[in-house]
């Protein structure tokens, strides 16, 4: 474990990611359940987390919530100016952390925005949800390895984490944060074929969620390349080829390919 062991965290904006974040952290005694400060917009928010959540402490004021030694700043990138321009400096004589989860923010940016603060950007995507996520790290100037091996810690507690270059960043978003809206469109797609082939609705889209899942598993376990796993069930003559140059001509290798290079772009475009 890390020697670095914060007794207050502060949450700004709790929506589903920062909660897929902060209950984990809780369990692993990572932060103190008393040392929590959350904040979010809005008293409806706030009312309905404490009904939920009766022990975290939520509240409209961030004040608390930036005066923690460290922060999770997880707004909607469009408020991020607006919270930044109502953040306090930091009082404490050691440099608080600041971990942000905002897509295509980069660290430069944050750190003009948060002087007197040490800048973490962390991209972590959906599937974290279910602790079953990717996350990639880049760090500011001044975070300590100690600081480092803490936030690695934290967002393992969800899946996966990685430390990249932050040039690499926004490639990564691309495909692992991106990713998931693409494959639920493949699943959505798969199921409308098997619908249009004679097969009830839901037993379409269950069946096509099962076999992405299956499909997943069996390339990570095996450690197969996409092509191999292509291969094996593609016989000569069969079915399987016959769809493939289906997919072929409609052009879907193509079209992966450019959504996740757009999906970069927008990124760089977001810094």
């Amino acid at each position: 474990m890390s020697s670095f062991s914060p007794a207050s965290f502060g949450v700004i904006g709790l929506g589903r990611m920062a909660q897929a974040l902060l209950f984990p952290l809780l369990e692993s005694g990572l932060v103190p359940l008393d040392g929590v400060r959350a904040a979010v917009a809005s008293q409806a928010s706030a009312d309905r987390l404490r009904a939920a959540r009766p022990e975290l402490g939520v509240s409209t004021a961030a004040a608390e919530a930036w005066g923690c030694a460290v922060a999770l700043l997880a707004v909607k990138p469009q408020q991020l100016e607006a919270v930044a321009a109502a953040a306090p400096a930091p009082a404490a004589e050691e440099p608080p952390l600041l971990i942000s989860v905002l897509a295509g923010v980069t660290v430069a940016r944050l750190q003009r925005l948060f002087p007197g603060w040490q800048i973490v950007r962390a991209v972590p995507n959906t599937p974290c949800l279910v602790r079953a996520g990717l996350t990639g790290l880049a760090w500011g100037e001044g975070v300590s390895a100690a600081q480092q091996s803490w936030v690695e810690h934290m967002f393992a507690q969800v899946g996966e984490v990685l430390q990249l270059p932050e040039v690499q960043l926004d490639a990564f978003l691309a495909l692992t944060s991106s990713g998931p809206a693409f494959v639920a469109m493949v699943a959505e797609a798969m199921a409308d074929g098997a619908v249009a082939a004679g097969l009830p609705r839901q037993q379409a889209l269950h069946l096509a969620g099962r076999t992405l899942a299956g499909s997943a598993v069996l390339l990570e376990q095996q450690q197969l390349h996409p092509a191999q796993l292509k291969d094996m069930v593609s016989s000569p003559g069969g079915t399987t080829i016959a769809g493939i140059r289906a997919l072929e001509r409609g052009g879907l290798r193509s079209a992966l390919i450019e959504a996740v290079v757009a999906a970069a772009e927008r990124s760089r475009q977001l810094g």
